[in-house]
């Protein structure tokens, strides 16, 4: 947002603290400032010029010599290139030093008005009348614009030099005459149907209105704070929203239909064609201006192109209205338009400023548009106004929360200065009243109050003092130590965390077989292609495989995030999971490298056979249970979706696993005596889990069997095809005795004979 410094002082009487130290003092108390610049740096030593000759140059290519008297620097030859340059003008002279062009010495240049900083208009040199005043440079602050979000009031020149005026113990002056708008009935109607929506519409109306561009001046100013001058009645409008900060539109009237404004939802697929030349297709959550034939502008956002103001308007309505600061924003999004009118209505305006810009556009007509005459009297339309309550100030409290106690006379003339009411109430109390430009949605309680006096008293005057609380050392909940310790681990094993948008497309849901109609749907999505919540992690990995595999030919990701579940009639669910990808560019176990990973976090899973989802493998997917339930699943991703490599995926729900694991690790003492170990192999249908032949395994064995490991796979001759040996390591042992070799022996017979009942063939 940029300020003009003149544009300031001509607000705050005997202004006379230097732009740069304002700039300070701006940033230091109200709002972050980013620079300072000059607007129309040659205007300085600028002086207007008439123009008495202009002669062509020999060889010369769209140059002229021209003969100009430049008033206090005498007559000067210069060389111009502008089409318009010509005999009889009036121009500007800027003395630049001479230099030699086509063969001719050219003492300075006479220029356009977007080489003085006046417009952007450079399609020649620019043409004066006689009432036009060459204006001098400006200096223009520039403040950032989050730091001035929460204030309406300080999108405009006015509401800055309040700032301003407060800061330096100046007056502020107000440009604003209530007494000039007029008391007769209107020459139209307002029609508000949702006051909610449209909590003001306040227009007048003006015939014998000349369009011609505007004054000098007004164009610097406009072109200074980063506006485009148009003509004279667009530039008005802008002008007082530069200044008033509130937003206004102009209609040509002889372009309505009828002599009623509606303020209204726009229908279904209602178009319409805006200033830019855009067409949209509006939906009833749009609030729209219309008249009897239809929408002439999309409320707080643009005008319609077909009530624009042309060169040959001569009846005009002006209007000045206030709009609710969530549908404007909506709007705004929805048609994918911010605009300058529509980022000052986003900050909730205050309903009071629409009369007030209505006056100052009576004062300012008839200096940019000679004879122009006001019809008829003022068209206000709005809501009930409730004024905001009074804010009950305790001094001693303000002073604690400040660290620093101040002159009850201080505080009143801080609160004054900034244009708050202020009464005195009982004994150490201050009873203040909100300014209507503050009560939209900037102060509504004493800790608001406690920012206006300390940022006026300087923060830095505030000696820093440590709280004299007690301190507790704080612990974090256990869901959270839980999953830092997930994180660890997967770090810890090679694995790299990513992190990814909790918004997917459809097609991307799609593309996994994920119900569409089970999403959460965002009304009010950031960017196309995140239209709804995910139910799962995976096209978010998979979006991180196919981008890390053309550049890694093996890595590992993972991600712990949130899947949102929809729920009927209650609030959706967020439920945290663990979703681990391995990838390798050629063949490998990754499978068994997940399930390495898995168990680290639940020791003793087991794995079970599972059916395919669509964009898994169809061989190649199982579940993990642990303690008796699922917790999650590894499977490999189905090879068309990858170009090239295989991608292994682990997907853990982390709330179930976090339930299921004990509070705390049972002690068991060492083992006192030695155990004996030996090798079996099975052989299996190809298809047969080793998990499952383990588990039958341990259920033979019963409790001498210690632990029984896997140990090896093996398939090809002698075994016929579709058969496989699978070997394990039992570990037999006693917790009271050392197990004798018949023992041993006995254990050994009653696996292979259990073995061979469950349809196994067993060998040594």
């Amino acid at each position: 947002m940029k300020f003009s410094y003149s544009w300031i002082r001509s607000l705050v009487d005997g202004l006379d603290v230097p732009a740069e130290s304002l700039e300070r003092l701006i940033t230091m108390k109200t709002a972050e400032c980013e620079g300072i610049e000059t607007a129309g740096e040659l205007l300085v030593g600028a002086v207007a010029a008439r123009v008495e000759s202009v002669e062509p140059i020999e060889g010369g290519k769209h140059v002229v010599k021209a003969i100009v008297d430049a008033g206090k620097y005498g007559r000067k030859t210069v060389v111009c290139g502008a089409p318009n340059c010509r005999a009889g003008i009036t121009t500007v002279y800027v003395p630049l030093g001479s230099k030699t062009i086509a063969g001719v010495l050219s003492d300075g240049m006479l220029a356009s008005a977007a080489e003085l900083g006046l417009s952007r208009d450079h399609a020649g040199i620019i043409e004066l009348s006689p009432s036009d005043q060459i204006p001098p440079p400006d200096q223009v602050i520039d403040i950032d614009n989050k730091s001035i979000t929460h204030r309406p009031d300080l999108w405009g020149h006015h509401g800055m030099a309040r700032e301003v005026a407060a800061i330096t113990g100046k007056t502020l002056r107000d440009p604003v005459n209530l007494s000039v708008l007029p008391t007769a009935g209107s020459q139209v109607k307002v029609d508000i149907e949702d006051l909610t929506l449209c909590l003001r519409y306040s227009a007048l109306v003006f015939e014998n209105v000349t369009v011609q561009p505007s004054p000098l001046w007004m164009q610097h100013r406009l072109t200074s704070v980063g506006l485009n001058p148009i003509n004279n009645i667009v530039d008005l409008t802008n002008y007082i929203m530069a200044e008033l900060a509130q937003p206004m539109h102009a209609f040509d009237r002889e372009k309505l239909h009828g002599d009623t404004i509606f303020a209204r939802p726009a229908k279904p697929n209602e178009t319409i064609i805006a200033l830019n030349d855009e067409t949209y297709t509006l939906a009833p959550s749009n609030l729209v201006i219309a008249d009897a034939a239809g929408p002439i502008a999309i409320a707080g956002v643009i005008g319609g192109k077909n009530s624009a103001i042309s060169a040959a308007t001569t009846t005009i309505v002006l209007e000045s209205a206030n709009f609710n600061a969530s549908s404007v924003r909506k709007t705004s999004v929805d048609i994918k338009l911010r605009t300058d009118a529509s980022m000052r209505f986003e900050k909730s305006q205050d309903p009071h400023n629409t009369v007030r810009a209505l006056a100052r556009a009576l004062e300012l007509l008839p200096v940019i548009s000679p004879g122009i005459r006001l019809v008829g009297g003022l068209a206000d339309r709005h809501a009930d106004f409730t004024p905001p309550p009074t804010i009950d100030l305790d001094l001693d409290w303000l002073a604690r929360k400040l660290g620093r106690v101040l002159d009850p006379g201080e505080v009143r003339r801080i609160l004054e200065s900034l244009h708050f009411g202020v009464e005195a109430a009982r004994s150490g109390h201050l009873s203040v009243t909100i300014p209507s430009w503050r009560a939209t949605k900037d102060v509504a309680m004493p800790e608001d109050l406690v920012e206006e006096v300390g940022r006026m008293i300087g923060y830095d005057s505030i000696q820093p003092t440590p709280p004299l609380v007690p301190c507790a050392p704080s612990y974090d909940p256990p869901e959270r130590e839980f999953l830092r310790s997930a994180r660890r681990l997967m770090a810890a094993r090679g694995y790299t965390e990513v992190s990814n948008y909790s918004f997917i497309s459809e097609a991307s849901a799609r593309g996994f077989g994920l119900a569409i109609e089970k999403h959460i749907r965002v009304l009010n999505p950031i960017a196309a292609g995140q239209e709804l919540m995910r139910t799962s992690l995976l096209p978010g990995i998979h979006s991180n495989i196919v981008e890390n595999a053309k550049h890694f030919d093996d890595f590992r990701i993972f991600e712990i995030g949130h899947e949102i579940h929809a729920q009927s009639g209650a609030k959706p669910t967020e439920h945290p999971h663990l979703m681990a990808a391995l990838y390798s560019k050629e063949a490998s176990e990754t499978l068994l490298e997940l399930k390495r990973a898995a168990e680290a976090l639940a020791p003793g899973l087991r794995v079970l056979q599972s059916k395919p989802n669509p964009w898994e493998h169809p061989t190649r997917c199982v579940e993990l249970q642990w303690r008796e339930q699922v917790i999650g699943r590894i499977s490999e991703l189905h090879p068309a979706l990858l170009d090239s490599g295989r991608a292994a995926i682990l997907d853990l729900d982390l709330t179930l696993l976090q339930e299921l694991k004990p509070e705390r690790t049972t002690y068991k003492p060492v083992r006192r005596f030695p155990t004996s170990a030996f090798d079996l192999s099975a052989i299996a249908d190809a298809r047969d889990l080793a998990g499952n032949i383990e588990q039958r395994i341990r259920q033979i064995a019963g409790e001498l069997a210690e632990n029984v490991d896997y140990v090896r796979e093996f398939r090809g001759a002698p075994l016929p095809e579709g058969r496989k040996s699978v070997t394990f390591r039992v570990t037999a042992g006693a917790p009271d005795r050392t197990l004798s070799s018949p023992e041993i022996t006995a254990l050994y017979d009653r696996i292979v004979a259990g073995l061979t009942q469950l349809g196994y063939e067993f060998r040594a």
